[in-house]
């Protein structure tokens, strides 16, 4: 007899993956060194003994983490990058929260050698002393800002910390029932490392030769200024509900031309004021782009019948439907062969 969990796997006729090789690697950081810190005693294990420790001396500082899983016979053009938002790891494209196979998963499957990262401060990336190399400390997301404003699962006041009393969406596509194992998946975050960040993905760009971006939320100011800095290392640039975007009175779109972009939006978005605020910069940086003759999609899924995406677009009970639009486009352009 299966247990519930057992009964609950997920399961699949498909083919196994032929894998070539799986592995990881950590990039950008630099040596930096601390000095007038107090000596600390540390005790490494439960009822073990206390080790005086010398905080003082050097430490890396700025580095991120890099999984990748590469296909023994990829029919992707070039490699596919995912990069998560705040206050976000790249577990976001592993594992959706309702346990089903995430973006990760699906473009393994489609062809493409797929890497995964966690940005600097994030997940595996680790984090450095704060104020001493980070000037302020870190922030952490709640309960009520996650379902409320960022994700928009539900209106302004829809939130309870009885899942009973909740008011999600009528018809929101995130399963709410999975929201307890979707904040076990919130990191610490800081507003001051935008330099440090992008300086390590703009690292990642530097080693791949060539890749496609795939970006959420704020990893899409920084997909979009990577492509910016390296025009003929991206292919592409994916953006799936960038909470930011380059200025264009700063930068000049036209570098760009050749690179295509996609944009990626879900709905109620123009009744939360977080997004509503955070979207026009995007909307700025698009029709610069359009005015430079770069090749711009830009898909508002309730336009397109589609409705209740929330902001977790990879998470959503629609998610492979979601990721199927986006494989559609990079085959469109010519960025991975059709099969046979």
């Amino acid at each position: 007899m299966k247990t519930k969990d057992e009964s609950e796997e997920s399961t699949t006729t498909e083919a196994p993956l032929v894998i070539h090789e799986i592995g990881s690697f950590f990039v950008g950081g630099e040596v930096v060194s601390l000095s007038g810190m107090p000596k600390r005693a540390r005790v490494s294990t439960l009822n073990g003994p206390a080790h005086p420790i010398e905080q003082n001396g050097e430490i890396v500082v700025g580095q991120m983490y890099v999984q990748y899983v590469k296909l023994a016979a990829p029919r992707g053009s070039c490699p596919l990058m995912l990069w998560h938002g705040g206050g976000m790891t790249g577990v976001n494209w592993e594992t959706t929260p309702d346990g089903r196979p995430g973006w990760q998963m699906f473009f393994l499957r489609a062809g493409f050698d797929v890497y995964v990262s966690d940005a600097v401060e994030r997940g595996r990336a680790s984090w450095a002393p704060y104020p001493q190399i980070y000037d302020e400390v870190p922030y952490f997301r709640t309960a009520r800002e996650a379902w409320e404003e960022t994700f928009r699962f539900g209106p302004a006041g829809s939130w309870n910390v009885d899942p009973v009393l909740r008011r999600p969406y009528s018809d929101l596509r995130f399963d709410a029932a999975h929201f307890e194992s979707f904040m076990n998946q919130f990191v610490p975050r800081w507003a001051t490392n935008n330099v440090r960040t992008q300086r390590a993905y703009d690292a990642l760009i530097a080693r791949m030769g060539h890749s496609i971006l795939l970006t959420h939320s704020q990893g899409g100011n920084f997909g979009m200024t990577a492509a910016l800095h390296s025009p003929e290392q991206v292919k592409a640039v994916i953006s799936l509900e960038p909470s930011g975007a380059p200025d264009p009175l700063q930068y000049d779109p036209m570098v760009l031309r050749g690179v295509p972009h996609l944009f990626v939006w879900g709905d109620y978005l123009d009744v939360n004021p977080f997004w509503v605020h955070s979207m026009p910069a995007a909307h700025r940086w698009a029709e610069a782009l359009r005015a430079a003759n770069v090749d711009v999609e830009w898909i508002v899924l309730p336009e397109r019948g589609i409705h209740g995406n929330s902001h977790a677009l990879m998470a959503d009970n629609n998610s492979d439907a979601i990721a199927a639009l986006v494989l559609e486009w990079l085959v469109r352009k010519g960025l991975i062969a059709t099969p046979g």
